[in-house]
């Protein structure tokens, strides 16, 4: 079962991970992505799916147009878990091949 990171674990996490933040008022991380249109957005959004079913590990995201929000927390331990790093590590991989 995963586990609640500590403060500078996650602060040490978030280094590796440009351009995503700590969300105001919670324990989770956000990034948003920009594509050149609907479509380049949506199949990012399918490549993400797949990755995240196979670690069963969902992200909380919205869409709208060329726009995709990610957020991530392990819902299971009330905060960041290495699952967050993880996950984002691998949405990065999937955005820089885009």
């Amino acid at each position: 079962m995963a586990e609640r990171l500590k403060p500078e674990d996650r602060a040490a996490g978030l280094t590796t991970l440009p351009e995503w933040h700590l969300c105001e008022g919670r324990e989770a991380i956000f990034k948003s992505f920009k594509f050149k249109d609907f479509r380049e957005a949506f199949g990012f959004m399918t490549q993400v799916a797949l990755v995240a079913e196979k670690m069963n590990h969902h992200p909380e995201w919205s869409n709208v147009y060329r726009t995709v929000d990610i957020t991530l927390a392990t819902h299971d331990v009330g905060g960041l878990s290495e699952l967050d790093l993880e996950l984002a590590g691998e949405i990065e991989k999937i955005a820089s091949s885009s």
